[in-house]
């Protein structure tokens, strides 16, 4: 039987705001403003991780690594056997980032996989999943938990998910300072608690551990579009108008039964 506890629908938990990331705050700040993809990645993984209990030497999936810097981070603060699985990011220009990093070969493992089709994995592989800011691009699907991403992890093992959110859906009414930056289809990416509670709830075999909004979300934004690639200028306008008024950064923690 599929139980869950408890999940709060505030804009983010009480109690748990962070005043420094030590373990992002080791990496360069020019390394994270040409590594990263959107709002600071660093943060949101080391907040997600607060209080895990995942043991050193833990084989872990970096779902959706892209750039390969969550990965390092994994490998390096967290001492984790990571595989960095990404459908974009070359294998062979992030295994030469991971040594110029200085982690050990063999520690992280780069991996060209889609994850919307499965993973070239054994049933049961991994310890835990971690993905940061990009399971709301494949796991909007209802089946995808359970069919495409549990199998691969261990009885009794985790998946943190940090999944690029809203305050509470607004698709009907979208407000222009949204709009300023995005198209109404790239926002459908995008739905709030109540929605990703509901579409993890079809899925057996899966405790909810833990859902709440997260505290670092306008930080990890700032450090985004204070980056000088287009992407990032793209999305300073809707930031400027308020978006972070609507949108946040929901924090999952997920156990297979």
């Amino acid at each position: 039987m599929r139980r869950s506890i408890p999940v709060s629908l505030s804009s983010q938990r009480t109690g748990t705001t962070m005043n420094n990331f030590p373990k992002a705050n080791s990496f360069d700040i020019n390394l994270v403003r040409s590594k990263i993809m959107g709002p600071n990645p660093l943060k949101l993984c080391e907040e997600l991780l607060q209080g895990t209990d995942l043991a050193k030497g833990s084989r872990v999936c970096d779902l959706g690594s892209g750039s390969g810097i969550t990965s390092v981070m994994l490998a390096r603060e967290y001492g984790l056997d990571v595989y960095a699985v990404d459908l974009w990011s070359d294998p062979a220009e992030n295994r030469a980032f991971f040594r110029r990093m200085g982690v050990p070969d063999g520690q992280i493992h780069p991996v060209k996989a889609d994850a919307a089709e499965g993973l070239p994995f054994e049933h049961g592989f991994f310890d835990a999943v971690v993905s940061i800011d990009s399971y709301n691009y494949f796991g909007r699907d209802p089946r995808y938990l359970g069919e495409k991403l549990l199998p691969y992890v261990k009885p009794g093992g985790r998946v943190y998910l940090s999944i690029p959110g809203m305050v509470r859906d607004c698709h009907d009414a979208l407000p222009a300072c949204l709009l300023a930056s995005w198209t109404p289809e790239q926002l459908e990416y995008m739905h709030d608690m109540i929605w990703w509670q509901a579409m993890i709830g079809k899925t057996p075999g899966v405790v909810i551990k833990d859902m709440h909004g997260m505290t670092c979300t306008r930080e990890a934004w700032a450090d985004w579009i204070a980056c000088e690639n287009e992407y990032a200028r793209g999305d300073r306008a809707a930031v400027k108008a308020g978006a972070l008024d609507y949108l946040n950064t929901i924090a999952v923690t997920l156990m297979k039964g």
